[in-house]
């Protein structure tokens, strides 16, 4: 029922938005205003934000439209593979990243984005060069058990956690998008001879490996683990289907370096596109009050417009000791996975 009621509220808020986006636009294209004739051809994006987190709001986007959704989703880095081989004869019109870095491995295939797509959101979630904006923000975190440690145990900086009385106590996914996301913020911020001596320190210390965040998680709040590093949404999730008495909880740490990074998801338009307007308009229903609301409400992100209300489970953005990096700078991807082989955390 409570799925129902939050679904509705987003149709209803949904329509209330209609009048601001460009339909109107599209749907008057032709004078007989009827049939088929007055439709786009469909809107195809390549997600690497997963299903489960975004076809409710590409269904309602389709629903208030009237304009058909192909999606293509999969992992951000494969799908900026492909974009990269396709080139100029991709058929995607919107690439949907998980994190910075895949966006940026694409930049020459993206769009500049018109001013009132970039004033959606404030100018550190967006490309400096104008070709991306971020859609929601995605701070990274230690989940902890909460049975074991209280967040007075846990060191000021994630760079502790190399140390050696952290051995077979970490859990971490070095497979995982994020987290590379995160090792390439630090490169930016401590340069690569200390990423590498952490990284170094971390493999000592022979984490138990999981293939995504979510497991993480779970390890954390069974006491597989008792600390793990991840995104901050997952624990939210746990949280809602398993009660307050899960037995993990995030830790933001205290001192402004990469281990509290906030990232954002973010979505860029092709160049090649030939559906340029219904790509720009299904961005700006990401960015608008209503999309903003369904990542705060729903995903338990962080909303990057000012009109939508964050959700009152996370810290304010504010509040959030965090380092000053350029997420248009967190690009070299493949840079931070020679590393990771470097150092034996992948093969």
């Amino acid at each position: 029922m409570d799925k129902s009621v939050a679904r509705l509220w987003r149709v209803v808020a949904s329509f209330a938005l209609f009048s601001i986006l460009t339909v109107a636009a599209i749907s008057c294209s032709t004078d007989d205003g009827g049939g088929d004739s007055t439709k786009s051809e469909p809107l195809v994006v390549y997600s690497g934000r997963s299903e489960s987190l975004i076809a409710p709001l590409i269904a309602d986007f389709e629903e208030i439209t009237g304009e058909e959704v192909l999606v293509n989703y999969g992992s951000t880095g494969p799908l900026a593979a492909t974009l990269l081989e396709e080139g100029v004869n991709t058929p995607a019109d919107v690439f949907f990243a998980q994190d910075p870095g895949g966006l940026g491995a694409i930049d020459s295939l993206l769009s500049v984005l018109p001013e009132d797509i970039l004033s959606s959101v404030p100018a550190w979630a967006q490309d400096p060069e104008n070709k991306w904006v971020g859609t929601s923000g995605r701070a990274r975190v230690i989940v902890y058990n909460t049975d074991m440690l209280t967040e007075a145990d846990l060191p000021d900086s994630i760079e502790d956690f190399a140390k050696p009385e952290w051995k077979g106590r970490i859990g971490w996914a070095p497979t995982n998008g994020s987290l590379h996301a995160m090792i390439t913020a630090m490169r930016q911020e401590w340069g690569e001879d200390r990423t590498k001596a952490w990284l170094e320190g971390i493999v000592a210390n022979e984490p138990k490996i999981y293939e995504k965040n979510t497991p993480i998680v779970a390890a954390a709040g069974a006491g597989e683990i008792e600390v793990g590093f991840v995104n901050h949404y997952y624990l939210h999730r746990f949280i809602a289907e398993q009660g307050e008495s899960f037995a993990a909880r995030n830790y933001y740490t205290r001192a402004a370096d990469p281990g509290s990074v906030i990232l954002v998801a973010g979505i860029g338009m092709l160049a090649e596109s030939d559906n340029k307007e219904l790509a720009k308009q299904f961005i700006k229903f990401l960015l608008s009050a209503t999309g903003q609301q369904y990542f705060a409400s729903q995903t338990y992100e962080f909303p990057l417009n000012e009109n939508a209300k964050p959700n009152n489970l996370l810290p304010a953005l504010e509040d959030i000791t965090k380092p000053s990096i350029d997420l248009g700078d967190l690009i070299d991807l493949a840079g931070t996975q020679d590393l990771l082989r470097e150092v034996g955390a992948l093969p």
